[in-house]
C-alpha cells in the first residue's frame, strides 16, 4: 500500500483525528513565513521580524511595530487553501475533533473549522489597552500609524502572542487535552522546532502520528507515515466518507 492510500485508510477508520499545524499550511494560501528575509524586508526595516514582533518593541517602538504588522501580518484578502478546506470537511463528517494551529491567520475558521486552538492568538483578535474594547482586524489596517481607540482613545494591541509574551492556559490546556486523547494526529507545515508549541506533540499518547512538512522534523523517525511535501497536495486527495 503506498503512503497516500495509507493515509486515505487511517483517515477512513479512524473519528478522533487531531491535526497540528505551523506556517508551512497557511504558505500555499500566499501569506510568507515571517522569519524569511527577502530583498523587500532588507530594504524598508531596520530590524529582524523577531525583535520587532517582541512585547519590549511593541512598548518602546510601537509605530514601527505596527508599520511592519500591517504591512507583513494582516493579508485579509487571503483565502483558505486545500489544506484548510479539507480540514473544516473532515470535521463536519465527525472525523476531526480539533485544529490547534501556530497561526494568526484566521484562515482555518475563514475554511469552516469551528474548533481551533490558536496558539499564538489571532490578528482578527484586537483590544484596546486601557478600555478593553474589541476591534477586528480592518480597523487596525485602515488605522492611521497607531491605532487607538475610538471610545477611549487608548493604545489597541492585537491579540497576538509576541516574543517575551506567555501563551493564553486555556488554548494550550484544550490544546494538550484534545492531542492527548487523539487516536491520530497530524502534524503538518511546522519544523517542531519552535517551543512551546512544539511540545505538545509530546503528550500524544494514540495510535497514529503523520507527520507532513516540505523538510524532515525531529519527529520524523517516531511517525508511522512522513510526507516531505505540501500539506494542501496530501490532505486535498483525501476522499471523505460523510
Amino acid at each position: 500500500m503506498d503512503k497516500i492510500n495509507e493515509l486515505q485508510s487511517i483517515i477512513d477508520n479512524y473519528d478522533n483525528i487531531v491535526f497540528f499545524g505551523g506556517a508551512g499550511v497557511s504558505t500555499e494560501s500566499g501569506i510568507p513565513d515571517f522569519r524569511s528575509v527577502d530583498g523587500l524586508y532588507n530594504q524598508k526595516y531596520d530590524y529582524p521580524p523577531e525583535e520587532i514582533l517582541s512585547h519590549t518593541f511593541f512598548v518602546r517602538n510601537c509605530s514601527e511595530f505596527y508599520r511592519y504588522y500591517k504591512d507583513k501580518m494582516l493579508a485579509l484578502d487571503i483565502q483558505p487553501n486545500a489544506a484548510h478546506k479539507k480540514l473544516a470537511e473532515m470535521e463536519q463528517a465527525g472525523k476531526l475533533r480539533a485544529v490547534v494551529t501556530q497561526n494568526i491567520d484566521g484562515l482555518h475558521q475563514k475554511a469552516g473549522s469551528k474548533i481551533v486552538y490558536e496558539l499564538h492568538g489571532s490578528v482578527h483578535r484586537n483590544y484596546c489597552t486601557k478600555c478593553g474594547k474589541f476591534f477586528d482586524a480592518m480597523y487596525i489596517k485602515n488605522s492611521a500609524s497607531l491605532p487607538v481607540c475610538d471610545s477611549c482613545g487608548g493604545l489597541i494591541k492585537p491579540d497576538v502572542v509576541l516574543y517575551e509574551e506567555g501563551l493564553d492556559n486555556a488554548t494550550i490546556n484544550g490544546a494538550v487535552n484534545a492531542i492527548a486523547n487523539a487516536d491520530v494526529l497530524i502534524v503538518a507545515g511546522t519544523s517542531l522546532t519552535v517551543y512551546p508549541a512544539a511540545g505538545l506533540v509530546q503528550y500524544f499518547r494514540g495510535d497514529k502520528l503523520i507527520l507532513i512538512n516540505r523538510d524532515p522534523t525531529p519527529m520524523d523517525s517516531r511517525a508511522d507515515l512522513v510526507f516531505h511535501d505540501k500539506v494542501g497536495e496530501i490532505l486535498g486527495k483525501m476522499r471523505i466518507e460523510k
